[in-house]
This record gives structure tokens, sequence and C-alpha cells, in this order.
């Protein structure tokens, strides 16, 4: 293996000798291309970069699943500008791929479940699946988003397997459904950036550090507590089922984490130990069920400070068992997790939910002994 790594530099060495270039003016970008769009893409570009640079490398070899490298010269003018195109354009691609459907009605195919979808076709599940499951589906209007989208919650009923059922007996479960923006689409003064953190948006320790004021950071807290509708239509919500809510779950990507408070401070709640044995419990099932590892623990011991959580507000609210999921994957995908994965990441996040479900069910009962 060793010398045929060799013998691939020495043969990239020569390539770019021959086409004018030196090791010292060349830079490189990756390629991976994942869809037969991206592939076409990365071949089209590889195209160009051949005739400005010289290179004999053929475009043949840029096939779907096979990282490929592409050079540019460092001093080109076009060199930052192509990178940066390709880059964009294969999240473009991908984004497209992953939200692309093949049908009017999306659940009218087998992988609708394995495949990401667009608000239009979520609003559309939305509507048929409470349509076509009256007594076992409710639909709630929480409010709307910035651009005035409307915020469903579904309350959920089961009968067809016995963990769940025994949950859905004892506790009313509303799911409510978001897509893929960490920030939201509100316009901030002046009108440069887009957009507020809406996990750094609530009022648990609000805008401290590991949050920004600046509205174009990635970690913008806003104007002020619960400046956004979003937020805003959570957050009455909750207040208005404060004394019914027992278990709070706020459900992010990526980095495989079950998180409890806080994550606004380092300081430990009361139930720490309690809110540790679940989240523990739950990363041994997963490790158990599907060979996969979850980090655990209270959020600022185990991954940053994030101040203006959901989970911390809900928890001061007085909804003592309150979590932050982080769903896979540790960084190869991100934020872009392909939808082949889709299908685990879920298991992996129901079978936690349960574990805590039934959890504080069991400690409920053992209370009320």
């Amino acid at each position: 293996m060793k010398v045929l790594v060799l013998i691939l530099v020495l043969v990239l060495v020569l390539d770019w000798s021959e086409a004018g270039l030196s090791l010292n003016n060349v830079t490189s970008f990756v390629c991976d291309a994942q869809t037969l769009e991206q592939v076409s893409f990365c071949r089209t570009s590889h195209f160009s970069l051949r005739r400005r640079c010289g290179s004999r490398f053929s475009s043949e070899f840029i096939q779907q699943n096979k990282p490929v490298h592409l050079f540019v010269q460092k001093n080109s003018s076009e060199s930052k500008n192509s990178s940066e195109s390709v880059r964009g354009k294969m999240k473009e691609a991908r984004l497209l791929h992953q939200t692309r459907n093949d049908s009017s009605d999306p659940r009218s195919s087998s992988s609708f479940y394995e495949r990401y979808h667009s608000l239009d076709d979520i609003y559309l599940w939305i509507n048929r699946t409470s349509q076509d499951n009256p007594a076992s589906v409710t639909v709630l209007l929480l409010g709307s988003s910035f651009e005035k989208r409307p915020i469903y919650a579904l309350k959920g009923f089961y009968d067809h397997n016995s963990e769940m059922k025994k949950i859905l007996d004892s506790f009313d479960v509303f799911v409510l459904p978001n897509r893929m923006w960490r920030k939201n689409r509100s316009v901030s003064p002046g009108g440069r950036c887009v957009g507020v953190d809406l996990n750094r948006n609530f009022d648990a320790n609000w805008c401290t550090q590991g949050a920004s004021s600046s509205p174009c950071s990635e970690i913008y807290c806003g104007s002020f507590p619960e400046s956004e509708p979003e937020s805003q239509a959570v957050a009455n919500f909750l207040r208005t089922h404060k004394d019914l809510v027992q278990i709070y779950i706020s459900i992010h990507s990526y980095s495989q984490m079950l998180l409890f408070p806080f994550s606004c401070s380092r300081e430990q709640v009361p139930n720490h130990s309690e809110l540790l044995e679940m989240v523990e419990e739950a990363a041994h099932k997963i490790r158990r069920h599907y060979r996969n590892n979850y980090r655990y623990g209270a959020g600022a011991e185990t991954i940053y400070l994030a101040p203006g959580g959901s989970d911390d507000w809900a928890y001061n609210l007085g909804i003592k068992y309150s979590f932050t999921f982080e769903l896979q994957d540790t960084g190869r995908f991100g934020f872009l997790l392909p939808p082949s994965h889709i299908g685990k990441a879920c298991n992996e996040a129901l079978l936690a939910v349960k574990t805590i479900a039934l959890k504080v069910l069991q400690k409920t009962q053992q209370d009320q002994d």
C-alpha cells in the first residue's frame, strides 16, 4: 500500500511539472460527488480547469462516491473563485438531491421516510396524516414564522407497539416539525445579514458568553429574548401548558450527543444525577442496538456554553426533564447528512425518547406510590 501511495504522488508531481506548475504554487480542493448531478458538475469544472492549467488527469476518473482532488494555481486570479464555486455548487446539488421528490404525493414512495422534503411536502404530510387518521393525530397551530408560514404541532396516539402504547397512554406527545435552517429568516437592523439563532433567543442567560450580538454571526442571539416569532410561539405554548408538560426535548443536528441543562452556565441543576442517569442509559441502548456512540451530559460540560437555549429556558420554567438531542453525525457530513442515514438517525432518536419517557413514567409512578 505504501508503494502505491508513493507512485501516485510521483505521478501527480510529474503532471504538475509538465503543466508548468510546482508544489509551491499549486492548491487543491476535493470533489466528493455523491449524486449524479455532482459528478456532472465536477467533470465540467475539471474540464475548465484542465484548459487553464494543462492537467492530464481524465475527467472520467471523477465518479460517484469517489473523492478526487482538483488542482489550480495558487496565484491564479481564478483559483479562489474556482474552488469556492465548486464547493458552493456541490452543496447546492446535494441540497437539490436531498429535497427532490418523485411524486406530488410524498407518501406515495416507499422511501418517503428516507429522504429530505420541502416545507410544502411537510405541510402536505401533516394535512394528509391528520385527515387519514383523525382518531390518532391532532394538528395545532402555534403561530407563524417570520415569513408568515404556519408553525404546527402534532399530537399523536399509537396502539401498535407496547412501549409506545404505554408512553402515549400516559403522556400527551406533541411534535413540532422544523426544516434545515440554523437561523430563522428575519432581517437584521440595517438589512446586511439574515436570521437569528433561535437556540440563542430564549431567556436563559440570554446573549452572554457563547452567543453573539452581531447579526452576521451564526450564533446571533437577536435584539432581545423571544424577539423572534418562532421562539415566541414555542415559549407561549410551553407557558400555557407548563403545569402539564413533564418532558421537553429539542432535537438538533449534528454531533451525536444527549444533553440536559444547563448549557447557559456551568452550574449543575438540582436533579443533575437523575438526568445524567437517563441520558447515560439512552446512550448505552443506542450503542447496543445501533453500534453508534453518543456523548452525554450537561450541555456546558459536554460541549460548550450556549446561552439562550429552549431546553434551559423550559427547565427554568419548571419542566425538570428537559433535553437536547444532537443527531448524527460527528462531522463528516455535518448538517447535510445523506438521505441513506436518515432511518438510522431517526431510530436512534426514537430509542432515546422512549428510554427517557419510560424512566420519567417509572419515576412518576414511584413518587405516587
